[in-house]
């Protein structure tokens, strides 16, 4: 806080994982006031990652997904309140919800968080066409998993193909369409989009690029039969995904008359206009470390980041958000890791010479901004520790002979610092 003293009251909106991140960072923290965490939902929070890879397959039961059990809470002294809000005073410091009653705050935590986006076509609204985001989300799209025959995907980023995956080894019949030209085009290079048609296309799903959808079409009881293409043809299908991306929550922001633009902006400490109000996670627009651009990041890894630079504050002690940005996938046999933040890249080096096991290097002039590695767990690790060192590396490095992410590392960190990443520590993000 800006006169030393720690707030007497936190109020936080929204249970997913930086919501639950920021009640339980404070409470390790030391912080002894009242915490207050509301949900939406009426379930414990949870993990969203596997909704869309381990829980779809039947690998993990929804008990497997809470972060921690209904005694943690109480344990803790966290009030977890199902409940909406439907408003904020800033002036009075409360905020209201649905059924009329109200909290005070002494400092507000905005963790809203992301409504998937839907398809703006006729017969949308049909039984069979899901969107994947919540843990109800999953459980409606799991059972309708079972019967169905003809699944149809529509986006080819994480969500898209991640649930084309699982599908297709259910025995469905899969087919993903894409508006963009390739898979994965916000996320990853177009070498890595390859690999990831490729390996799709091998596991017999079909992949339609540059197609839009005009239409879907149901059968007499209102079930979705059919995908209208926009060059008029059609697709059968009794399920289909829809994965178009988010829109971040931002409307109670906005009616308090915060800032909102892309999402709920904030400063380089996550304090929106008002320093009693922080936002994070996915419905927080941030300046980015490089540029001072805003950025708006949908990952766990940015969530608990976020959450855990709001406790520090809230207790005394101030920062700047600088945390390398970094992401992961399960599709079939494949992981991919992402670290660090394409921005415009103009060069691609490809290392290893396994077609199923590289890492690609995105630099734009002799900077290095991020690295995919597909199967390559260990570069991975390395280019986190690389790119979070400051260690430099540029093109003509990575193409000398024997050249290797960790080789660079530990020839050149010398006494730059750093830290040890374990192996866990590489599946806990991903872009939703």
């Amino acid at each position: 806080m800006a006169d030393g003293a720690q707030p007497a009251s936190v109020v936080i909106v929204g249970a997913g994982q930086g919501g639950y991140q920021t009640a339980a960072s404070l409470r390790e923290l030391g912080y002894q006031g009242r915490i207050t965490l509301i949900s939406a939902e009426d379930v414990l929070p949870y993990e969203r990652p596997p909704l869309s890879k381990a829980y779809l397959k039947g690998e993990a039961h929804e008990d497997q997904l809470c972060l921690r059990p209904a005694t943690y809470y109480v344990r803790q002294s966290i009030d977890l309140v199902g409940a909406t809000v439907t408003g904020i005073d800033p002036a009075a410091r409360t905020v209201r919800l649905s059924d009329g009653s109200g909290y005070d705050y002494g400092h507000l935590v905005l963790a809203t968080g992301a409504t998937p986006r839907t398809l703006g076509v006729p017969g949308a609204g049909l039984r069979g066409v899901h969107t994947l985001r919540t843990a109800e989300d999953a459980a409606t799209l799991r059972a309708s998993l079972d019967g169905a025959r003809h699944a149809v995907v529509v986006g080819a980023g994480f969500i898209g193909l991640e649930f084309a995956a699982v599908a297709r080894e259910s025995g469905c019949e899969v087919t993903v369409v894409e508006a963009q030209s390739r898979p994965l085009a916000r996320v990853a290079s177009e070498y890595t989009a390859e690999h990831f048609t490729r390996l799709h296309r091998s596991a017999g799903t079909r992949l339609l690029f540059g197609q839009g959808v005009a239409a879907l079409h149901g059968d007499r009881r209102g079930n979705v039969a059919a995908v209208e293409l926009a060059d008029g043809s059609r697709l059968p299908a009794d399920l289909v995904l829809t994965g178009v991306g988010v829109t971040p929550r931002t409307a109670l922001a906005a009616a308090a008359g915060l800032p909102v633009s892309g999402g709920i902006i904030v400063d380089s400490a996550l304090l929106t206009g008002d320093p009693h109000i922080s936002a994070i996670g996915d419905c927080a627009a941030f300046p980015q470390v490089h540029s001072g651009n805003l950025l708006r990041l949908e990952s766990v890894q940015n969530a608990v980041g976020h959450a855990r630079l709001v406790a520090e504050r809230l207790t005394g002690t101030a920062r700047t958000y600088r945390e390398l940005p970094w992401f992961w996938s399960n599709q079939l046999s494949t992981t991919l890791h992402i670290a660090g933040l394409d921005e415009e890249h103009d060069a691609e080096v490809v290392v290893g010479d396994d077609p199923d096991a590289f890492s690609v290097l995105l630099f734009r002039g002799e900077r290095l901004l991020a690295v995919e590695s597909v199967n390559r767990p260990a570069d991975h690790m390395a280019a986190r520790l690389l790119l979070d060192s400051g260690v430099k590396v540029s093109p003509g490095d990575v193409t000398a002979p024997g050249f290797t992410l960790q080789g660079h590392l530990a020839s050149r960190r010398g006494g730059a610092g750093g830290r040890t990443i374990s192996r866990s520590e590489t599946m806990g993000a991903r872009v939703t």
